[in-house]
């Protein structure tokens, strides 16, 4: 990538600057829950601190969805109902689309983002449980997931001509989207996300993540790998929802996966719920 120019580098740190902060609440849950011996009372006493994120939280988990054979009324009960990795992802599920902004004027459709952003966290976090090894831990995947292409975000809301036109010249031209930013704006969404994950106060190895998730030329890592086939395969058919079986090559995977994603998918079995879960949630939001 080129050198910033100056005006671009200022533009994208008041962007940056310019974004709510990440709930500490909810960096307090991350780090209670990397370790082990996290005591789920010491989870709900953290969350429920957080009124407007109980109340998400209970709503969700009350959907359809989850088809509970009793109507859950404390975050104590989510978690005795559903455990601790499921309530911790919907309180950081919570947080990042409280970032959202309600419109744009880009023309981006934040509900198909929040649609692949929950679902490619499923399924990192899926991929990481099987193929992940024992240093990396699947909650990180998750994150990686659910926060990857946050900067896309960030140029809808304070870049919002340029990202329009990123995305026009990537629909005429077939173009993936990275490579539309860095010829409109400069840089891709990847390095305005690890810009806001940097702010927000994340891991190095997160922020790396974010950062180079389109660069095939770095070197592997378990998160990033897992990232970027959970990518492809909820951009598999397009509708970001749901994927496709397909036997296309990963070379930049090749030494964690193998070379053929219809084995790799074989492997994690069923991805349905995950995609169910994320247009739960993704629904119970807009709705609101």
């Amino acid at each position: 990538m080129a050198a910033l120019t100056p005006e671009l580098e200022r533009r994208l740190t008041t962007a940056v600057e310019r974004m709510p902060a990440f709930p500490r609440s909810v960096q307090r849950v991350l780090e209670l829950t990397r370790d082990i011996n996290c005591r789920p009372k010491d989870l709900v006493a953290v969350i429920e601190k957080d009124p407007v994120m109980t109340m998400k939280i209970l709503k969700v988990i009350n959907s359809a969805f989850y088809s509970l054979p009793t109507r859950i009324t404390t975050v104590n009960h989510s978690v005795i109902y559903l455990g601790i990795n499921t309530v911790k992802s919907l309180a950081l599920s919570v947080a990042a689309v409280g970032m959202l902004p309600p419109v744009n004027s880009a023309g981006f459709d934040t509900q198909r983002y929040l649609l692949h952003s929950l679902s490619t966290a499923g399924v990192a976090r899926q991929l990481c449980i099987h193929f992940g090894g024992e240093d990396t831990d699947p909650g990180d995947c998750y994150v990686a997931g659910l926060l990857h292409d946050f900067g896309k975000v960030v140029f809808a809301q304070f870049l919002a001509p340029e990202f329009r036109e990123a995305l026009a010249l990537s629909v005429d031209n077939a173009m993936p989207l990275h490579r539309a930013e860095t010829e409109v704006i400069g840089v891709d969404h990847g390095y305005a996300g690890a810009m806001l994950a940097t702010r927000w106060q994340f891991p190095e190895a997160l922020v790396d993540c974010i950062r180079h998730h389109h660069w095939t030329d770095k070197s592997p890592s378990a998160l990033r790998d897992c990232l970027r086939v959970a990518d492809q395969i909820c951009r598999g058919n397009g509708l970001e929802v749901e994927p496709t079986v397909w036997d296309d090559q990963m070379p930049e995977a090749a030494g964690r996966f193998g070379d053929r994603m219809g084995v790799v998918i074989d492997r994690l079995g069923s991805l349905q719920k995950i995609f169910d879960e994320a247009q739960t949630f993704s629904r119970a939001e807009h709705s609101k």
